[in-house]
């Protein structure tokens, strides 16, 4: 590295980093997510509730609580990594969801996603190449920002190696 590199740049065990990278995709900027943190297997993501996605009561509309929820339980997979190279050609495919809405989603909502020891279990094998495919499930809690829970969802996930 030279002296004019920048000092944000890419730390290659950053996996919040890394999140950011992956899940910077046009679904997620039009729900406006954003990757707080994503480390040891857990992670944590915001929206503020774009205009443009919310419902008949100014709530954000369902499709969005479960593109956050979908979100977070990637950013928890991609936390489980210990850097850019275990997922390199992964590719996780949601198999089932299942949501809960509880209260009116308003303002900025935090999603939380922590991998059960089971779904550690079973990533860890794929990201270090041991095996080229894994099923688990995570399960997100977004809250509201008093605190509240809003919403809560479940996704079962196929996650393989192209490669």
């Amino acid at each position: 590295m030279d002296d004019t590199t920048d000092e944000t740049a890419y730390d290659e065990t950053d996996t919040t980093a890394l999140a950011r990278t992956l899940l910077d995709i046009p679904a997620h900027r039009t729900a406006a997510i954003e990757v707080l943190s994503a480390t040891d297997g857990t992670a944590e993501l915001t929206c503020l509730t774009p205009e443009s996605l919310t419902n008949v009561i100014g709530s954000l509309h369902s499709s969005g609580l479960i593109a956050l929820a979908d979100a977070a339980g990637l950013a928890a997979i991609i936390a489980e990594s210990t850097g850019p190279d275990d997922m390199t050609g992964v590719v996780p495919l949601g198999t089932h969801a299942s949501m809960e809405f509880l209260a009116p989603a308003r303002g900025r909502l935090v999603a939380t996603c922590r991998l059960t020891r089971e779904a550690r279990d079973a990533v860890r094998p794929l990201l270090a190449r041991e095996t080229h495919r894994a099923r688990l499930s995570t399960r997100t809690e977004i809250t509201d920002a008093t605190g509240a829970v809003v919403c809560r969802g479940t996704f079962d996930w196929s996650v393989r190696r192209r490669n």
